[in-house]
């Protein structure tokens, strides 16, 4: 299959590099740059290029920032049937766009990236495809997923934002809090230092798509939830009340199955 990926970054690089000893793949990126690292494929910095490659699939690696931008730079250069695809993990007006295109589409969400997960065993990894999306493309999606040994689950758009406000807001939000207090510790333990290579990981990301994230509708009321729950904290600590602590600890474990 001819594959082309939009966006030289590194989920764009890391799925040329997983496509390319199977499938006859290109990359496009306006900075040639990017390109030097990508291999076993065809590089390509004009979007003109596109036309004689003639994808049978294109998956949009561009930052969420640019994703709809990158599709419509490129649509012109595609053939009509080529399947179009999204791998974002902020879906906000992709639904909207598809339906106006009118092209085949399939939307995916690989729930990792380099910061913190093991490229080489992802088998503890999970990935989304969205259940409105094309019978072909979620065929090829789940064929590529399921090689990486990924534990896939088929969301509509809806339970996708609503998922990512549970699963990436509440994470997010905590980190956030966490750093905003922090000071340099001279010796700081082992739980600390974790939490903390965590925080630099997270504010690695890109502003726009930790923005997005927290933006997403279902987030506030997940946040509502952590302050219930920290006021609730802050009272037992106060009130130095040990039976209530316990409690609240016993309840915790029972959440996390600890």
């Amino acid at each position: 299959m001819r594959i082309q990926i939009l966006g030289a970054g590194k989920m764009g690089s890391f799925f040329a590099d997983v496509l390319s000893f199977e499938h006859e793949v290109a990359i496009f990126d306006y900075n040639p740059e990017r390109l030097r690292f990508t291999y076993n494929c065809i590089r390509m910095s004009d979007p003109k290029e596109i036309v004689d490659f003639k994808p049978e699939i294109l998956i949009n690696a561009a930052t969420v920032k640019y994703t709809i931008d990158a599709f419509r730079q490129a649509l012109p250069y595609i053939p009509e049937t080529c399947i179009i695809s999204d791998i974002a993990s902020v879906k906000t007006g992709l639904k909207e766009f598809y339906e106006e295109v009118g092209r085949p589409f399939v939307s995916t969400h690989p729930m990792f990236g380099p910061t913190f997960a093991n490229l080489g065993n992802l088998s503890s990894e999970n990935a989304i495809i969205i259940s409105e999306s094309s019978h072909m493309g979620k065929i090829f999606f789940r064929d590529l997923y399921n090689s990486l040994k990924l534990n896939i689950f088929e969301y509509t758009f809806d339970e996708h934002d609503e998922t990512i406000a549970y699963s990436l807001s509440i994470p997010f939000a905590s980190t956030l809090v966490f750093s905003s207090v922090m000071k340099h510790q001279e010796a700081p333990g082992t739980t600390f230092k974790k939490h903390m290579n965590i925080a630099r990981g997270l504010l690695s990301e890109d502003d726009y798509l930790l923005t997005e994230i927290l933006f997403n509708p279902h987030t506030p009321n997940q946040l509502e939830q952590i302050r219930e729950e920290l006021a609730n904290l802050l009272k037992i600590i106060e009130t130095k009340d040990s039976n209530a602590m316990k409690i609240f600890l016993q309840e915790v474990r029972k959440k996390i199955n600890c």
